[in-house]
């Protein structure tokens, strides 16, 4: 699947409505922000449009769409290929088979950072200026944002490209590691949360919550997390590894095509 595939996809068009779920959110938020002098409130209180901004990012991106793009793509990287029967003619290329997932994955990387980004940055501009909130103060946090999501699309898609080389039904496992096991291990303590992206990632969200509200309960359960450099080089060390663990899959497996 090339980049151009993968942009104009039904798959792309589904994951474009959902990114646009956001942009309606910070629409409504806008609109009451307008009509109404008491804007958005949290527990009686005016929230700040950077506030909201940074939980919009931390619950609806880096816990929800991200991982869903992940899995959508990542374990598509392969899968569609075998499921549409045109995987023989991406292996009898003359380059290895590893360096055909390489490229694939490089697309979705791609893919996904043109379709998250421009939603963000929507969101970003409707928002932070509710509440007499600031955009050009809160300007670098949206940069720090952009390379967050980057570095968390790149991670799950590396995580579930493996699973898409390993496992028949890949997209059901996915789904199940990303929004059953991984929320699931993080409310707990020990060392099992420290195999979850997610736990890494928590260390990137710089947004400051709105105080004494549910997420900002929420956030002090995740929030036992390493330092940020610990959690670049983890991230960074579950995408070479899982990327290699997955080219070595494709080198080595033979793929039976069903009649």
């Amino acid at each position: 699947m090339s980049l151009g595939q993968m942009l104009w996809s039904r798959r792309s068009i589904f994951l474009g409505l959902l990114l646009g779920g956001p942009v309606l959110l910070a629409i409504a938020l806008r609109v009451v922000d307008t009509l109404y002098r008491s804007g958005f409130q949290i527990n009686g209180a005016r929230a700040g449009g950077a506030a909201i901004f940074g939980m919009m990012i931390w619950l609806l991106y880096i816990r929800f769409i991200v991982p869903v793009l992940g899995v959508f793509y990542g374990t598509s990287l392969i899968a569609d290929e075998v499921d549409d029967k045109t995987i023989t003619y991406l292996f009898t290329r003359p380059i290895p088979r590893s360096a055909v997932l390489l490229g694939k994955y490089l697309a979705y990387v791609v893919c996904t950072t043109l379709l998250v980004l421009p939603s963000v940055m929507l969101v970003f501009f409707l928002v932070v200026s509710t509440g007499g909130g600031s955009v050009a103060a809160a300007f670098p946090s949206l940069l720090r944002d952009f390379a967050m999501l980057a570095i968390g699309l790149a991670a799950y898609g590396a995580v579930f490209a493996l699973v898409g080389t390993r496992i028949k039904r890949p997209l059901i496992v996915g789904l199940v590691f990303a929004f059953g096991w991984e929320p699931a291990v993080l409310l707990f303590p020990g060392y099992l949360k420290r195999l979850t992206v997610a736990y890494y990632m928590q260390a990137l969200v710089t947004h400051e919550m709105p105080q004494d509200s549910a997420v900002s309960l929420l956030m002090q359960v995740f929030r036992e997390v390493p330092s940020v450099a610990t959690s670049l080089l983890a991230l960074a060390v579950i995408t070479g590894v899982t990327l290699w663990l997955a080219g070595r899959a494709v080198e080595h497996k033979e793929y039976v095509l069903e009649q």
